[in-house]
């Protein structure tokens, strides 16, 4: 009897360590620089721990991948652009240290569960940028941000930096880039409702994720079967 009741408890053990939040596989960043020229991602912390020392330089078609901790996470991605390649950490950056920047903002609730991911152009806009989350769990997880170089048809008394970055208006983004938020009020026109992705991958400088429709461009849309 006592041996049938401590196989018991064992399996018992076994399946609450199975639903546990820590047996659930945590969310990886992934940042991958398909721009043609390097970048210098810059992860700033909201909510949580530091997950980088901001050194890394991305070339053409490279990539970077880090954990999230597990416990809940909410930073700011961006492209620092122009940095010194000699300094490190990257110095004298000509984009993406202060705004007019690009920003992908990121939540993760901790133990890979619910994530909310957005690309903002409140702050300006330097480099294209999208969010794709992958091996997702469930639930409507659309690829947001911009694919478009808003810095082509800037308007001339937004440019910056002699036309690296633009700082808006926020009608001439959004008219854009409808999937970027644009105004601290502001949100995407398509719903999201992210379950437990493997994986938030920032993409700068997107090449392929958009179809062309009437002229205009229009991202791609991943929904994930509940």
């Amino acid at each position: 009897m006592a041996s049938a009741l401590a196989f018991v408890a064992v399996l018992l053990a076994a399946a609450a360590a199975a639903t546990s939040p820590a047996a659930v596989a945590a969310t990886t960043l992934t940042i991958q620089n398909l721009c043609p020229h390097p970048v210098w991602p810059l992860i700033t912390p909201t909510s949580g721990q530091p997950i980088s020392d901001n050194t890394a330089r991305l070339d053409p078609n490279s990539l970077i991948s880090l954990a999230f901790p597990p416990t809940p996470w909410s930073g700011r991605v961006a492209a620092r652009t122009g940095c010194d390649a000699a300094a490190s950490p990257p110095a004298g950056c000509e984009t993406g240290a202060s705004p007019p920047s690009t920003v992908a903002q990121l939540s993760v609730h901790g133990g890979g569960d619910i994530a909310a991911y957005s690309v903002s152009l409140v702050d300006g806009f330097n480099v294209p940028v999208v969010v794709s989350p992958q091996a997702v769990g469930g639930g409507q997880c659309p690829v947001l941000g911009c694919v478009v170089d808003l810095n082509c048809d800037c308007p001339p008394g937004q440019r910056f930096s002699d036309g690296a970055a633009c700082r808006g208006p926020p009608e001439y983004f959004k008219g854009r880039c409808p999937q970027t938020r644009t105004t601290p009020g502001d949100v995407e026109t398509v719903p999201q409702s992210c379950r437990s992705p493997g994986e938030l991958k920032v993409i700068f400088c997107p090449p392929t994720m958009l179809t062309a429709a009437a002229g205009d461009m229009l991202i791609r849309t991943v929904v994930a079967s509940s």
